[in-house]
Formats: structure tokens, sequence, C-alpha cells
């Protein structure tokens, strides 16, 4: 039996709520694509070209979305031990193996049947594997691809050159197969309609994440942070009710930070919170809530994370700009997290820990994803030289149960808890 003591009756806010009923349309909505006419798009979260799938009136699905509720639902597993069954090895990225042999399975997905892609979309190559990736589904569905080549930001700047030379994409390659697969023109003004709604989203994400800031943080940036994600690095961005979500999501955390009060758990609110940290990395999905549980039991919580910005770093400025809708396309696509280099990224780190006043940090390995999990223990000990706090290294993986240790991961967390609490104490002896 698992010491995974798992919350028979987790606590969950109001907008929580709002978005497992988002995300119940949305899924009825893909089973029923096929027979509506609507034709399905795959694509990713990271630079994911939502409103431009939406303005042809398409169903955006999304692989690693998939996955992760595959993870959360206990059925990744057997999609994992048939791909492997396939020949895919055990170092393939688990999204990947899980995503096959859900096809394999006759694509019965975390919520019902997963229509075949009219068109398979990439818009993001910062992570060789989505390559491969697509190029398997290729095989498996035999339909087109539209490959929008990213630029790397390696200096950490996005160029005039870059964004034109994505532009010129778009114009060349996506909108003619949106315009062949939904036998629709290309409307710039509904683009620009659905833009406005991204933008009034972002603004409201953005007060989510920064109400972390406040001590005790009303929010988890992590465990928390990635249902806030949820809506606006998925299927919904630029629509009205993704809008409405972040305005129920606002409304309730500006009430917790009004009552000065702690971050929802599983478990309730969090009376004391005893540890404020950073963290770099993917979560677990199959222990989920007892990952969680290692932390929120001890009174940490993750003011900040970098997860929660592989959809796009709003949280340095960027908005999409409606009066521009291809430049800000292109510029969206440039701007998320592992679209940088380790300088670039540990500097993020770093401005995390100083603004959102962290007392630590942490660094979650997954064993199967490179793009996160390359270059971490050179982060940290960057980090800890520039900060002077110290950082804390566990590993598991996505979606693959036998990576995840639950005992192994709360010792470890648990004496790195300790040795902050001994480096607080001593800074306040100063």
């Amino acid at each position: 039996m698992s010491n995974q003591s798992a919350v028979k009756d987790v606590v969950k806010d109001e907008s929580m709520l709002i978005q497992k009923k988002m995300l119940d349309g949305w899924y009825k909505e893909i089973g029923r694509a096929r027979e509506g006419g609507k034709p399905v798009v795959y694509s990713f979260v990271p630079g994911n070209l939502t409103e431009f799938i939406l303005s042809f009136d398409c169903v955006a699905v999304l692989p690693e979305i998939n996955a992760l509720h595959s993870g959360m639902k206990k059925m990744s597993d057997g999609f994992i031990l048939e791909a492997e069954r396939r020949g895919h090895s055990e170092d393939v990225c688990t999204y990947v193996k899980c995503d096959l042999g859900m096809f394999l399975g006759g694509n019965l997905g975390p919520y019902g049947k997963i229509p075949p892609p009219d068109l398979l979309l990439l818009s993001y190559t910062g992570c060789f594997t989505f390559l491969k990736w697509f190029e398997a589904l290729k095989k498996l569905y035999n339909c087109p691809v539209v490959m929008v080549h990213t630029p790397y930001q390696d200096q950490g700047v996005i160029t005039p050159d870059m964004v034109d030379y994505l532009v010129g994409q778009f114009k060349s390659d996506l909108i003619p197969a949106l315009e062949k697969i939904s036998g629709k023109k290309f409307d710039i003004d509904r683009l620009r309609s659905l833009l406005q709604e991204s933008r009034r989203a972002e603004e409201d994400l953005v007060y989510c994440f920064e109400s972390a800031k406040n001590i005790p943080s009303p929010i988890d940036g992590f465990f928390a942070g990635v249902y806030y994600v949820g809506p606006i690095f998925t299927a919904f961005r630029g629509t009205p009710e993704c809008t409405e979500y972040y305005r129920a999501a606002r409304r309730e955390i500006e009430y917790r930070v009004a009552n000065k009060l702690g971050p929802m758990t599983p478990a309730g609110t969090m009376e004391k919170e005893k540890f404020r940290l950073v963290i770099d990395g993917t979560p677990n999905w199959t222990d989920f809530r007892d990952f969680w549980k290692v932390f929120y039991e001890e009174g940490a919580v993750f003011v900040a994370s970098t997860y929660t910005k592989v959809g796009g770093l709003y949280d340095t400025g960027f908005r999409h700009d409606p009066d521009q809708p291809l430049k800000t396309m292109a510029e969206y696509c440039l701007n998320v997290y592992t679209n940088n280099s380790l300088p670039v990224r540990t500097k993020l780190m770093e401005n995390y820990i100083r603004d959102y006043h962290a007392d630590g940090f942490v660094f979650h390995s997954i064993k199967s994803c490179n793009s996160f999990s390359a270059g971490m223990l050179a982060m940290l000990r960057e980090l800890e030289q520039r900060t002077g706090l110290p950082g804390c290294f566990i590993e598991s993986d996505l979606v693959d149960s036998r990576y995840f240790s639950y005992a192994n991961i709360k010792n470890r967390v648990e004496s790195y808890l300790q040795m902050v609490e001994q480096k607080k104490g001593d800074r306040g002896a100063v």
C-alpha cells in the first residue's frame, strides 16, 4: 500500500471548480469535433498559437496535456508500458510514450476518445523531442505537418530579424495550412479580437503570480500555479471564459491578501508559512498530491516557479498586442522559458529569489526531460554562490510512477528544510 497518504476530501478554491468545468467542456468539444465538422489541430504548450487555431474555428488538442492528465488519473503507466513493448526506450520522454501508448490503445485518453489530427502544428522547436514526437505522430496519423521554426534566444534578446523570420513562416506556411483544413479565409480582425481577450487575461494572471510577494503568500506559485496557468497555456487563451476565469482567480487572491491568508492546499488553508522557496522543473503528475504534501506539511510555500512560465514569460512584461497581431504572435513564440539560455534562466531564478523574499530554492530534475533538467546542477551551484542560500536537488519523472519515490523525496526535503531553518536562524542572529 502506498505511503502517500492521499487526502480524501480535497479542498478546492472556486476558481479550480470553474476550471474543471472548462476542462470538461473542452474535452467534450474535442470528442464531438468530428461530428461537428471542426478540424482538429494538435500542438504543444510552449509557444502555442491558440488564437490562430481558434480564429479558424478549429479545435486544439495538446498531447502534453493529455499525458499529464493521464498521469493524474493513474492511466499513464499502462500507456508507457505499451509504448515500451513496441520498442520505445526507457530514456524516451514519458509524455511521448504516454501519447503513443494511448494511440496504440485506440486513442482513449483521460477524458474519452481523442480524434486524430487534421494538422500537426509545431510552433516551438527548442525541444528536440517535440520534433521527433511529431515525426512519430505523422507516421501514425498520415496527416500534414506545419513546423514553425522558432529561433533560440541564446543571448536572451528577441531581435527584429527573429520576429520577421517567424512572421514570414506564418504567412507562407501556417495561414495557408489552416485555410486549407478549415475551408475559411484568414480573418485578421477575428485574430485581433481574440488577442484582446488574451491581453486581459494575461494582466490578471500576472497579478495572481506576483501576489506571492506578500508575506504570507496567498498562493503556492508551483503546485497551485499549474492550475492558474491551465486555461491560458492550453485551448482557452483568447476566449471570454478564459478572461472570466482569471477575474475570478484574482478576486479570490485579493481576498486572501486582504485577510493575510496563506495559500490553499489540498488539506485547506496553510496556517503558518515557515519557508518561502523558488523551484525550477516540471511537476510529477502521477503523484502530484503527495509531492505537494511533502512541502505543505512542512509549511513550505513555492512563491515562484519557472515551470509556470513555459507557456510565456508574462511576468517579465510580455503581453499580446492586438494592434500588431502577427508580430505579437511571433514574439510570444520566442518568449517562453525554455527558449532561453542557462545564464538567462539562472538570472530569472535569482530575480525570483530576491523579489519574492525566498529562503531557498529547489531543482526538480526530470529523468526523461532534457529541456528542463540539462544544466540544473550548474545552475544550482551558481545560485548558491550568488545568493548565499542553500539549494535542493530532487529527482523523479513526469508521468512514470516508477521514478517517483515518496520516501526518498520526503527525506531529502526534510533534511534540506532543516538546513534552511538553520541558515535563517544564523541570518537572524547577525
